[in-house]
């Protein structure tokens, strides 16, 4: 299956330096991928003079005079770059020159000019940022991550319908489990908001299993968390920051002594196996759900490897045609929406 993807060369803290060498490096490994190098052209091009995967016609680059600063606000990005990197990427999957678009730029501005570009699903008031987060039986997609810090009950619905389509889609699951994030599992606790999307949800199809705990997402119990964007930005944040604080007392532990560096020696294979698993690199590529097409939100300070996971996202949401599966399920709930 051929995969054209879109990719923001100039954004994020390192724009084409982290961009260019992701791309070749997934240009290598996956035969049928085509990429889109969006920037400043003759940047781009310098950097790839002689390139084999230009020559034959798999990697392109594609102009825009403009860069959306990491710094910027949405509004101005918006109304003020209308030939920026991220916006000319963008378009080309509106077009439908590229089947999904890969950015390391301002979260706030991607998500307003693809909002702006691309449109909502019908059925969808507001698109949700929704990522991977590691767990001790298996892996759960948490959202919304920052898209919306202030939800409606029925909006937390359309998270969990969206979250519960994507994750089935690519886990091939059925009946993904859902719940709620909320501050403690009893039905009594809660703001309105929550409570009230817990009876919108009990009511639903969906495999609906109450509330959950900020300790539960690292558990791996249940495969959909959901909650609004203010809530679930602070959870990702605090648990990266607790990634880093880990292994940095481990490091330090280690070299303090002669003793130390010897039992680093000998536990290095487990170690390894540890930084693999909470390595924040590999959950990279967050997904803007609800929109009417694929755009993948990387970390802004991302390096090749964890840029290159934000594109394997993308194809996987491509081959598995995610907004038209969350599409379809929501014409199943609002048949006349």
């Amino acid at each position: 299956m051929k995969i054209t993807l879109a990719l923001d060369a100039m954004g994020g803290d390192h724009g084409p330096a982290v961009t260019v060498p992701a791309s070749l490096y997934q240009l290598e490994k996956n035969q049928d991928l085509h990429m889109i190098l969006v920037g400043r052209k003759e940047e781009l091009d310098r950097m790839l003079a002689g390139n084999k995967f230009v020559a034959k016609g798999r990697l392109r680059t594609q102009n825009a005079t403009e860069v959306v600063e990491m710094h910027e606000l949405p509004s101005l990005a918006l109304r003020n770059k209308k030939d920026s990197s991220m916006r000319v990427a963008i378009e080309l999957v509106q077009r439908g020159a590229a089947d999904a678009c890969v950015s390391a730029g301002n979260t706030g501005a991607l998500m307003a000019v693809a909002r702006f570009v691309l449109k909502m699903l019908p059925g969808i008031d507001r698109p949700a940022i929704c990522s991977i987060m590691p767990g001790i039986a298996g892996d759960t997609h948490l959202l919304d991550l920052g898209a919306n810090v202030d939800s409606s009950p029925e909006q937390l619905f359309q998270y969990a319908v969206m979250g519960s389509e994507l994750t089935s889609a690519l886990y091939n699951k059925s009946r993904p489990t859902v719940a709620l994030l909320n501050v403690g599992a009893e039905e009594i606790k809660g703001n309105e908001n929550v409570k009230q999307a817990a009876a919108l949800l009990a009511n639903s199809h969906l495999n609906y299993v109450g509330f959950v705990e900020g300790n539960d997402i690292f558990t791996g119990k249940v495969d959909v968390i959901v909650c609004d964007g203010f809530v679930g930005n602070i959870a990702l944040k605090a648990s990266e920051g607790v990634a880093e604080f880990l292994m940095h007392n481990a490091r330090e532990h280690f070299q303090q002594s002669l003793y130390g560096r010897i039992a680093a020696l000998i536990s290095m294979p487990v170690l390894k196996d540890i930084r693999r698993k909470i390595d924040p690199r590999r959950y990279n590529g967050a997904s803007l759900l609800g929109l009417r097409g694929i755009v993948i939100k990387s970390h802004g300070g991302a390096d090749k490897i964890s840029f290159g996971y934000a594109i394997e996202e993308a194809m996987l949401e491509v081959q598995k045609n995610i907004p038209q599966r969350i599409s379809t399920e929501l014409h199943k709930l609002f048949p006349e929406g």
